[in-house]
């Protein structure tokens, strides 16, 4: 596969700007993608550390987040081996590039980098929503510095990020249902609760069933439609001998 006119003249433009830039900055660019995929791996972690206080819904997806990542890359690499289209860095007449380019046979589109950046970023906002300013720019950021290095096209790195953004969500969402009871009964045994967490736990003040409860974790009654209205007096007390003292009307 040869690509587009338009790529080729734009990946001509971006590197040809790269080569002018610091060498301090070929070398941020160069190793960034590595070091960006670091950074997705430890918000994985911190991810399923945050999930333990959640829902089995939430956990499930924080657990889903990699297993996502490698489906997406998954399809991305099976579509090279389909497609291949030969890197930039030696099809481009006169190309310059930062990084050293691919050996022979390492296709170029999709980019799997931009790929793996794109289906990280999604897989950590479906199950941390909190973290898309952060983890989407980055992911962009990364797949940007593929033509930038020289080792990839624009559309390489449009068509891998799309992969990752579609896939690694849709792999997580579906997985999930299946996730959820399981996490509900290994958090039953002890083992489990230690690495999946307890889930949310109830504070004073919440409702079960429609009742406030109290500090105890016991539902407290209270008035309801049809109901007689409840005052301290008729509230029972225990007697000296652990009977209960009731409320006496003028009639028994």
């Amino acid at each position: 596969m040869g690509a587009p006119d338009f790529s080729a003249d734009l990946y001509r433009e971006i590197t040809g700007f790269a080569q002018g830039t610091p060498s301090w900055v070929h070398e941020v660019a160069d190793v960034g993608t590595d070091g960006g995929l670091l950074l997705f791996a430890v918000l994985f972690v911190a991810g399923w550390w945050r999930a333990r206080g959640l829902d089995a819904r939430a956990m499930g997806l924080a657990l889903l987040a990699p297993f996502a990542v490698v489906s997406a890359y998954l399809v991305s690499e099976v579509s090279k081996s389909f497609i291949e289209e030969e890197r930039p860095c030696r099809a481009v007449a006169g190309a310059v590039h930062i990084a050293a380019c691919p050996p022979q046979g390492d296709w170029s589109f999709p980019s799997n980098h931009a790929t793996i950046a794109a289906a990280s970023a999604a897989a950590i906002v479906v199950a941390w929503r909190a973290m898309a300013p952060l983890v989407l720019p980055l992911a962009a950021l990364m797949a940007f510095s593929r033509v930038f290095v020289g080792v990839h096209y624009p559309h390489d790195v449009a068509a891998g990020f799309l992969v990752g953004v579609v896939v690694a969500p849709l792999v997580a969402l579906v997985l999930v249902r299946v996730m959820v009871p399981l996490i509900e009964g290994l958090r039953g045994v002890a083992a489990g609760a230690v690495l999946l967490g307890a889930g949310p736990v109830a504070v004073a003040g919440a409702r079960v069933g429609g009742a406030p409860m109290g500090g105890s974790g016991v539902p407290v009654p209270h008035a309801g439609v049809g109901s007689a209205p409840l005052d301290e007096a008729s509230v029972t007390m225990p007697d000296v001998m652990g009977g209960v003292t009731r409320r006496q009307g003028p009639f028994r």
